[in-house]
């Protein structure tokens, strides 16, 4: 079945909505990406306008910046520790926004969103 992110069938109040326009295709969805720590891989996705968002499925590095001294490298990526998104996701090793990962820098926090930028940046935290 496909993901549908139109109006919502549901009135506030629980009771049916009856909706006065059909389903369009501009309001489908796409599966998550679910990055993965592994090789390097991107999917591109087709956006309205003809435009296109990376798609990030696995990655094993990402940039991080020291905020003492404001200086970015780029280190590997151990596993994740903690990600607020969704508590299995530590344990499927999947990393999102917010998502606390260790790295060979240190514990690192995911700023960015990895399945629609494709790339992982993250603040150092200790």
């Amino acid at each position: 079945m496909a993901i549908w992110q139109g109006e919502s069938l549901r009135k506030p109040s629980g009771g049916r909505a009856k909706l006065n326009k059909n389903k369009r295709k501009s309001e489908l969805g796409k599966s998550p990406a679910e990055t993965k720590i592994s090789e390097r891989k991107v999917k591109y996705i087709r956006t309205k306008g003809g435009n296109r968002k990376v798609r990030l499925t696995n990655e094993n590095k990402i940039n991080v910046v020291n905020p003492e001294t404001n200086k970015v490298e780029v280190a590997e990526i151990l596993s994740v520790i903690e990600n607020n998104a969704n508590t299995h996701f530590v344990r499927r090793n999947i990393i999102t926004k917010g998502a606390i990962v260790e790295t060979s820098a240190g514990k690192v926090k995911v700023t960015s969103r990895p399945g629609q930028h494709g790339m992982i940046n993250g603040v150092l935290l200790e």
